[in-house]
């Protein structure tokens, strides 16, 4: 199966990238924008100067628990980066979202509280609300963490949106706030 219809199968078709906005990150984001794919998975990431951003990061039902992830993790943490994702908040109808979240939990990774990320979908035109989180190799500053998500969402969600979708998506400070004085922790009821 092409790497994209793993991706498609398994994200909501509201986090989705079309398939033509991903090949062309690959190709004209080359410098920043990465598939790493085996036969149990696929991740695609951005590596800037100064963080990694995980975009997408599938593993084949068969092979969960066998420490694909975390191996994978464990190659992007070797950078000495911090890294930022996005995942959607946990809906208990739905056992892989909080699978995923604890899974981030056990790699390490810290809830960017004080963020907020919520975007309308092109594809369904809903407001898809995602929360932010980040692992560091010092500790973290959710300040950086905030620059990095805006950085990422001019360079890698908004990339030709205008083209691949026929409409722009908002502007990124309509999508990305930054309250410090949020601190609900999703990661702390797990």
């Amino acid at each position: 199966m092409h790497w994209y219809e793993k991706l498609n199968q398994y994200f909501p078709i509201e986090e989705m990238k079309s398939k033509e906005h991903m090949e062309a990150l690959l190709k004209e984001r080359k410098d920043i924008y990465h598939k790493d794919e085996g036969p149990y998975h696929v991740l695609m990431y951005a590596e800037l100067p100064n963080f990694i951003f995980i975009d997408y990061l599938f593993v084949s039902k068969e092979s969960r628990g066998q420490g694909i992830g975390h191996k994978l993790m464990e190659k992007m943490k070797k950078k000495e980066k911090p890294i930022i994702l996005e995942v959607e908040p946990v809906d208990y109808e739905d056992s892989d979202t909080e699978k995923r979240l604890k899974f981030y939990k056990r790699e390490g990774f810290e809830h960017a509280s004080s963020i907020g990320y919520a975007r309308r979908s092109l594809a369904t035109n809903e407001v898809n609300k995602m929360e932010i989180l980040y692992w560091s190799p010092g500790h973290g500053n959710e300040e950086e963490i905030y620059e990095a998500v805006v950085k990422t969402y001019n360079l890698i969600h908004t990339y030709k949106d205008e083209k691949f979708y026929g409409a722009s998506y908002e502007p990124v400070h309509d999508v990305v706030t930054f309250n410090e004085n949020n601190h609900e922790d999703i990661l702390n009821d797990l």
